[in-house]
């Protein structure tokens, strides 16, 4: 039953974090930056929220920069939106399943043009 209830408030985070970062922050160093996924703590005390961002890796850790700088600002925005006793720590997270997709696609297909 508990798990049911992580993964509930991991999803509305997500949500509401994703409507946060594409709405409310005026950062210019944030590009376009998705929110992929929302691991939460049993104890809802941490959520750690990969992100996807596309350009080169230091506009990546330009966007990842000034994510943590806001997060002061985002995690109180999920405290008024999301009705939790305690407003979990916001940790971000670079992820790489995208650009690990694009790769084995890229290998398959260059195995397909080899044949």
């Amino acid at each position: 039953m508990a798990r049911i209830r992580v993964s509930r408030v991991g999803e509305q985070i997500k949500k509401e974090l994703s409507q946060i970062i594409q709405q409310e922050i005026k950062d210019p160093r944030i590009g376009f930056v998705t929110v992929t996924a929302v691991e939460m703590s049993g104890d809802l005390q941490q959520a750690k929220v990969y992100v996807s961002i596309l350009g080169s890796q230091s506009e990546k850790d330009e966007s990842i920069a000034a994510l943590d700088k806001a997060k002061g600002f985002i995690r109180s925005e999920v405290g008024r939106r999301v009705q939790l006793r305690h407003v979990p720590e916001i940790h971000f997270s670079v992820d790489h399943s995208l650009d690990h997709s694009d790769q084995i696609t890229r290998l398959l297909h260059d195995v397909r043009d080899e044949d």
